[in-house]
């Protein structure tokens, strides 16, 4: 039997996770032995517990309990935390998601353990360095055995950088999986709103562009007489108290962080959606609502291309000329994903690299 490890830390790799966890439960569990290590990279109970237990996904078998800190520290506290459990577990390989500390901290460890790294959400590039996040996604590609990439742009980003062919998978999104399978799932169609996030590090610990952002998402609930529900990232609620609270943003309604099945009730109440994160910006996509992208750039290109979102940055003449351009408009069906089967996809590609070896 196959015993792989898989390493999350922060909600977008939970919600990806539990993809691959229901796979190898229904279809694998006698050829594929799941561990997860929860690296502790998002410590609020909110953000991490919830979705453990409402996605039904396994208990983590390890938690390093990192917690927040400098990149620098952070990452390496997963290290040697993550190189511990490696030496002692005699895993065949380990699975990372996407671009995190976590991400590259977990292949990194097994790297130099010379144990194949299976990079699920391979091939994304915004091409701006100035991100972590771009630091993390291009190392972690570089490192890992089998490179599964969501979109096709994705396959043509590796190809461009000479990645081996027979490494890289075309294997469609594995957030698809789930919008698909939890569509008809305790979804309440109550009064439309307008959902915004912020949490990135370039937009929370600057004063400047959250306050720009915080008064566009203001002017906007104004102008459409809507809601902005703001499920507030513990580090977004530290930066908007530094910058004296939201009491002044009368239309810009705070909420406790969203477990997944809230978020895609409120992606069903939206009838827009404001935010700095690729992830909800995929979930926007997915439940076909229009997005305005508070970065200058995103490494979901399609998104953008396919007119279903708009790049605004933190300048709120962009951002609300954006809303205006995208308000009441339909989206079509995500087809640049795959077709809703990545996890299975994903386990096949291991279990034949595996038994080739």
């Amino acid at each position: 039997m196959l015993k792989i490890l898989t390493i999350v830390g922060a909600r977008p790799q939970f919600i990806k996770a539990a993809a691959l966890s229901h796979a190898i439960a229904e279809h694998f569990s006698d050829a594929v032995h799941e561990d997860i290590l929860h690296t502790g990279q998002h410590y609020d109970d909110a953000m991490s517990e919830q979705f453990f237990t409402e996605l039904d996904i396994p208990r983590p078998a390890f938690n390093l309990n990192v917690g927040s800190g400098p990149h620098g520290a952070q990452t390496a506290r997963m290290l040697a935390g993550t190189e511990e459990v490696l030496t002692n577990g005699h895993y065949d390989g380990v699975v990372v998601y996407g671009d995190t500390n976590s991400t590259l901290a977990g292949a990194l460890a097994a790297a130099k353990l010379h144990i194949p790294v299976y990079h699920i959400e391979a091939g994304l590039r915004s091409f701006n360095r100035d991100m972590p996040e771009e630091i993390n996604r291009v190392v972690t590609d570089h490192i890992s055995t089998l490179l599964f990439a969501p979109t096709h742009t994705a396959v043509a980003n590796l190809e461009h950088e000479g990645f081996d062919n027979e490494s890289i998978i075309f294997s469609g999104d594995i957030m698809l999986d789930n919008v698909l399978h939890y569509a008809n799932k305790n979804i309440d169609n109550g009064d439309q709103i307008i959902l915004a996030t912020v949490h990135r590090d370039f937009n929370t610990d600057s004063p400047e562009r959250l306050t720009k952002i915080l008064s566009a998402l203001d002017a906007i609930g104004k102008q459409y007489s809507l809601p902005v529900i703001f499920p507030v990232h513990p580090r977004t609620k530290k930066a908007i108290e530094h910058i004296g609270g939201l009491g002044r943003y009368i239309h810009i309604q705070p909420v406790q962080p969203l477990s997944y099945l809230d978020t895609q009730t409120m992606l069903h109440r939206s009838q827009i959606v404001l935010t700095d994160s690729g992830g909800l910006q995929k979930e926007a996509f997915f439940c076909g609502k229009p997005c305005v992208i508070l970065r200058p750039e995103t490494e979901w290109t399609e998104i953008v291309d396919a007119g279903a979102a708009i790049t605004a940055d933190a300048n709120p003449n962009q951002i609300i000329s954006a809303c205006k351009a995208l308000w009441n408009k339909s989206i079509t069906a995500p087809i640049q994903f795959g077709d809703g089967h990545a996890a299975l996809k994903i386990l096949e590609a291991i279990l034949q690299k595996q038994h080739c070896v």
